[in-house]
């Protein structure tokens, strides 16, 4: 599902940075991409997401100019780049590995591609003072890349891409390379600094956590194909297809059978019944697999009115800090993972009491067997 039909070349809005229209790169027999089309807003933070394999890095070499084009054109403001080399599309990338030259010292680095473009000395030197204070390392111009920790390094690798003032800044999952609690400060000075320039900012990842705390917009990428583009919020709550409901955050995946009425959906598993708006179940016919969240689930008193997703035993207790979660496998044969906030849950619902289950059905969808 991508995203709605991008703007005409000469008829680029003002607040449109980047359009990818009708984008397509083969390997031998493989689409890595396949008929892209993508507008990003003038300041954005897009995240492509998606598994290893989904075209995602593809797309950022072809917009970096680092793979040609086979089918579709990309602009920058409005403006063909397809026929740039990638030193000339004034795009700044910052790779995995960092790629800093470890002979060179961080002020050399930074400044590199100043100095390939022809700037000045006084200039350059100003720029890359000016970007070191950005990145929060103003005493580091005189150190080597092997003197830094890894966020340092990645720091200096977004200093160096920003430097040039470019209009565009691609990153290849940057923080792949460092711990799990340095990320995360990465991640809010990455956000801190893209807020602060206003930069529009491509980020390649497959951490699904990282792209719903970063992003203004997300495109979930499956088999070369976008998904679904939308904002974290909206993906999440909304997917468009059981790809995305299945790659975005844990989910319960219940196969049922189903019965269309006049304004709902009727799902059957042994004794329980749930209408859905017709609006939350795509597609039709008998067979249907219903996906609903953990958090969208809580245990409740069985036999009451309120367990309107059945009854069923505790099997197993996943104590996670801020919440607990339940394993119930459920009388009509659903195996259920429900996430209780806080860690009452461990005394109130121990393994082998039983429960009932109450689904808030506003946050439940509805997929076809095999709809992608």
């Amino acid at each position: 599902m991508n995203d709605s039909t991008p703007a005409p070349v000469h008829a680029a809005a003002d607040d449109v940075s980047l359009s990818i229209e009708g984008v397509t790169r083969t390997f031998g027999t493989t689409r890595a991409v396949d008929d892209v089309s993508i507008r990003v807003r003038r300041g954005e933070f897009v995240t492509l997401l998606g598994p290893s394999g989904c075209g995602k890095t593809t797309l950022l070499n072809l917009i970096a100019g680092f793979l040609a084009l086979e089918t579709g054109e990309i602009f920058i403001d409005g403006q063909p780049i397809s026929g740039l080399a990638p030193h000339e599309r004034n795009i700044g990338v910052v790779f995995q590995n960092y790629a800093l030259f470890p002979h060179m010292t961080v002020a050399d680095n930074v400044g590199f591609g100043l100095r390939m473009r022809g700037v000045s000395k006084a200039e350059t030197a100003r720029r890359v003072q000016e970007a070191l204070e950005m990145v929060r390392l103003p005493q580091m111009g005189d150190r080597r890349p092997r003197q830094l920790s890894g966020g340092q390094q990645q720091r200096i690798a977004l200093a160096r891409a920003l430097v040039i003032h470019p209009q565009l800044i691609l990153l290849d999952e940057p923080f792949s390379a460092i711990d799990k609690n340095l990320r995360a400060e990465m991640q809010v000075e990455l956000k801190r600094i893209q807020r602060q320039i206003g930069i529009t900012t491509i980020f390649v990842t497959h951490d699904q956590s990282e792209a719903l705390s970063l992003s203004d917009r997300i495109a979930v990428m499956a088999q070369g194909r976008v998904q679904q583009l939308s904002e974290p919020t909206e993906l999440y709550r909304r997917p468009a297809n059981s790809f995305v409901a299945s790659f975005i955050g844990e989910i319960n995946r219940l196969v049922c059978e189903r019965r269309d009425e006049a304004d709902c959906a009727v799902l059957c598993a042994g004794d329980v019944r749930l209408r859905l708006p017709l609006s939350r179940a795509i597609g039709s016919g008998t067979q249907a697999t219903l996906y609903v969240r953990p958090e969208a689930l809580r245990a409740v008193e069985a036999g009451t009115p309120e367990a309107n997703f059945g009854a069923g035993r505790v099997e197993a207790q996943v104590y996670q800090g801020t919440h607990v979660d339940l394993i119930v496998q459920g009388d009509n044969g659903w195996l259920l993972r429900i996430r209780e906030p806080g860690f009452e849950a461990l005394e109130r619902h121990p393994v082998g009491s039983r429960v009932g289950v109450h689904a808030e059905l506003a946050e439940a969808h509805v997929f076809q067997p095999g709809a992608a």
